[in-house]
């Protein structure tokens, strides 16, 4: 297994720790409260030892302190002093500026197939003072600039999926999702998906491309072959549910919400059905390759699905079984009427 980026990680603790020593004033307020602790409890008549004790710090190290509370730097009496020249330093700045993701492993072969006499170590140390002193930009600044955002239309009929809505009622929302399946070796299809996590009714169609014109078309099926009204449609951010998809939904006053990013989880009831018809249906037949000829033998699997096959979630009962209980349960008495 790889690891990347730890190195780094490491040589910055590392800095950060060797800096502990400098950045003193913390440690210096911590020596003098000691002290003060210290003092006042000899003058509260307890021996030396005892307050050390009650301190928390040795007799011996509390002497030591009183000395010299102000800690010591650890920077050297005597730093190495700059050998490289202004001419070299404009020539690193020129080099970077023509090429700003380059660094000193980068630029010190090319200055020295110029025929500069320099280091990679020192090109190092030369873009780093250039770099504090604003001169050039660090890479993972330039790595972090934020790109144009392409423009795209506007949405006018879709809206963001309200926070914790969910359905009461068939056809309440209704999901929509798109499969990509290889029937061949050398054909593809999209598979549309319909679901209704309610009733767990679902409608299915495959086309030869997902484009905003298929899914139309899908969500007049949905319309037609779903046995309840449906009053909205929950879709993801696919091109495909855009342009036509949503004109059409406009045009028969259906609400489209469409999720936020990232969160196919609320999209489960419908991924879940795309699991079904991915290994209960195109994993199990030898089907033909022609959507036009896969379309008939879909629909057969689709009344499999709705009135044969028994649903956990609906404690057994088929989606047509469960609407069917349901519309007695809503349905008053004939003496009532």
């Amino acid at each position: 297994m790889q690891v990347f980026g730890l190195q780094a990680a490491v040589y910055r603790g590392a800095r950060l720790a060797s800096r502990l020593g400098v950045q003193t004033p913390h440690i210096e307020a911590a020596r003098r409260d000691a002290l003060g602790r210290f003092e006042r409890a000899r003058r509260d008549g307890l021996t030396a030892d005892q307050a050390a004790k009650a301190v928390g710090v040795s007799r011996a190290t509390l002497y030591r302190w009183s000395k010299r509370v102000v800690v010591r730097s650890r920077r050297p009496l005597r730093v190495r002093p700059k050998t490289w020249t202004s001419p070299l330093i404009r020539r690193i700045e020129a080099l970077r500026d023509d090429f700003p993701m380059w660094g000193k492993a980068k630029l010190g072969p090319l200055l020295r197939r110029q025929g500069v006499v320099v280091s990679d170590a020192t090109v190092g140390r030369i873009l780093r003072s250039l770099m504090i002193r604003g001169r050039v930009q660090p890479v993972p600044t330039l790595r972090r600039k934020r790109r144009h955002r392409r423009w795209t239309p506007r949405r006018h009929h879709a809206v963001r999926l309200p926070k914790g809505m969910k359905p009461s009622q068939p056809g309440g929302v209704v999901q929509i999702d798109t499969v990509f399946l290889n029937l061949a070796p050398n054909k593809a299809i999209k598979h549309f998906t319909a679901y209704d996590p309610v009733a767990k009714w679902t409608v299915g169609k495959a086309a030869n491309r997902a484009t905003a014109k298929a899914a139309s078309l899908f969500l007049d099926k949905v319309i037609d072959q779903m046995p309840f009204p449906v009053q909205a449609i929950q879709v993801d951010g696919g091109s495909e549910f855009k342009a036509e998809f949503e004109d059409a939904c406009k045009d028969k006053g259906l609400q489209l919400y469409e999720l936020p990013p990232k969160r196919p989880q609320l999209n489960g009831a419908v991924e879940r059905c795309n699991g079904s018809w991915r290994y209960e249906f195109y994993g199990v037949y030898e089907l033909p390759t022609n959507v036009e000829a896969l379309n008939p033998i879909l629909d057969s699997f689709q009344h499999l699905y709705n009135h044969h096959r028994p649903h956990g979630a609906l404690g057994g009962l088929t989606p047509a079984e469960y609407l069917a209980a349901r519309q007695a349960s809503e349905t008053p008495p004939s003496h009532m009427c």
